[in-house]
């Protein structure tokens, strides 16, 4: 957590949050911005802190487990190193896959020193941790690639993929409604992207693909903010794109309302050798509570939530005229086959429920 939020010497100061009746600890990390050498700091802040400050509560009460969830690997080291100092076990998640990622997004090579060691650092955390749980559906197949199943037996790794809480999800639709003519159009056909606008998501695309897109009552609407957004908005102006809106961006709260009065939903990402073993993107889970269609227009192998559901399409080659001939399919749709997508997005809603995904967390508590 950023110094900024404490106001004090203290490594670590306490938060109870009363409306869920769970108390925070939060631990001082120096502030940085971008990914320079003070993030790297800053994780090695945290993971000194959190130490210490484990251990001073655990002189009141110990753990009974402890679950690390992998924002950055250090805090996988430290889950793994308390649990050994408490006699306990514990959980790591994996939410990312260190140093693949920095590899597929083309941020470091593999022989580079730093994603060596990290592979090193990856390698020790899954032989040592009691149980892993990953977000990517397809994670064990990277195990496999990396020749490590004989240290990390199929038996310790789960899958748990992101979700939504519904109830939060219908009572924000009901109570933060956003007032937009787009969206309140019915003789629009709205395609409704929602996410941040940067680079490696690629968002030019979207621009090539409403140049390709005839039917004039499709839009584009984008909801989200990035350093890409004034170049995309630049070319709008001087290619004459009238069919993409930039709506800038809202909090969260208002996303159920807008993915809810969308007719397609956009799974929309850069093209990544990563996604070949899952995706987990916050924003389907969304997508799959507002209850319509969502297209994928990029290719996820055979990990995508969505094609597994049946709650949309994917595309195999995400070139602009076949993404939007596709758009043009559920514009043309038949009712039936329509509804059907979306009766199984609100199916697939049920299945992410948190409460749902909790009980898998819970079985696998249990399990060690």
């Amino acid at each position: 957590q950023s110094e900024l939020y404490f106001d004090d010497d203290a490594l670590w100061h306490e938060h109870y949050a009363e409306e869920i009746d769970v108390p925070f600890v939060y631990v001082r990390g120096r502030a940085y911005t971008g990914n320079g050498k003070k993030r790297v700091l800053n994780m090695v802040d945290f993971y000194r802190n959190v130490k210490k400050a484990a251990k001073e509560y655990a002189k009141k009460s110990r753990p009974d487990i402890i679950l690390a969830s992998s924002v950055h690997p250090l805090t996988l080291v430290a889950g793994i190193q308390l649990a050994k100092c408490f006699g306990i076990k514990c959980i790591c998640e994996i939410r990312d896959l260190w140093p693949e990622a920095l590899v597929a997004y083309g941020m470091a090579g593999p022989k580079n020193p730093a994603v060596l060691f990290l592979r090193r650092l990856e390698k020790w955390i899954y032989k040592k941790a009691d149980a892993l749980v990953f977000t990517a559906e397809g994670a064990y197949d990277y195990i496999i690639e990396q020749g490590w199943e004989k240290d990390v037996p199929r038996s310790k790794v789960h899958f748990i993929n992101n979700g939504v809480d519904l109830e939060t999800f219908n009572y924000n639709k009901a109570n933060y409604q956003i007032d937009d003519k787009d969206l309140e159009d019915p003789d629009i056909f709205k395609v409704v992207y929602t996410g941040s606008i940067r680079k490696v998501n690629n968002l030019g695309l979207l621009l090539d693909i409403a140049k390709e897109v005839k039917d004039k009552r499709v839009k584009i609407l984008v909801w989200g903010d990035g350093n890409e957004r004034s170049v995309l908005e630049e070319r709008i102006k001087t290619e004459k794109i009238e069919n993409v809106i930039f709506k800038g961006r809202v909090e969260k709260k208002y996303v159920p309302y807008i993915v809810s009065h969308a007719d397609l939903n956009l799974n929309h990402n850069g093209p990544s050798a990563i996604v070949r073993f899952g995706i987990s993107f916050n924003k389907i889970f969304d997508y799959f509570a507002g209850g319509k269609p969502i297209l994928c227009d990029f290719p996820c192998c055979k990990y995508n939530p969505v094609i597994e559901c049946g709650a949309g399409m994917d595309i195999p080659d995400p070139a602009a005229k076949e993404i939007a001939d596709k758009i043009g399919l559920f514009v043309e749709m038949p009712s039936d086959e329509y509804k059907a997508y979306c009766d199984n997005a609100e199916k697939a809603a049920q299945k992410y429920d948190f409460r749902n995904l909790t009980e898998n967390l819970v079985s696998v508590i249990e399990k060690i």
